[in-house]
């Protein structure tokens, strides 16, 4: 069974930086594009960034040069070094991937339980 966990959420002031990271284990033959999401309370779940398995990144126009992914392909791993962390950043941060559990097998999306992220001071 595969499962995604996120790390490194919590509370932080404005201007300061958090890194959230993400571990994927369980029956996995490849790992597609990975992601970062978000949802504030009230809102809809929103892409933040993603980094494909050649490490080809885009993100939200609103993190670009705050937010910066990353991956470890060798270890099923992803991170999101957050900068300069805004009031408006705060959040449940989820990881995503899409990947295949065997060689055979469909690529399907699956989804970490989320990590909180509170920028306040």
């Amino acid at each position: 069974q595969v499962q995604l966990v996120e790390s490194g959420g919590g509370l932080v002031q404005p201007g300061g930086s958090l890194r959230l990271s993400c571990a994927a284990s369980g029956m996995i033959f490849s790992i597609g594009t990975m992601g970062w999401y978000r949802q504030a309370p009230g809102k809809q779940r929103e892409l933040v960034a993603t980094i494909t398995t050649g490490g080809i990144t885009d993100y939200q126009d609103s993190v670009k040069g705050r937010f910066t992914i990353s991956r470890d392909n060798a270890k099923n791993t992803m991170s999101v070094l957050m900068n300069s962390l805004k009031p408006e950043d705060t959040a449940v941060y989820y990881c995503n991937a899409d990947l295949r559990e065997w060689f055979n097998s469909p690529w399907r999306s699956y989804w970490g339980q989320g990590t909180q992220v509170t920028v306040s001071s």
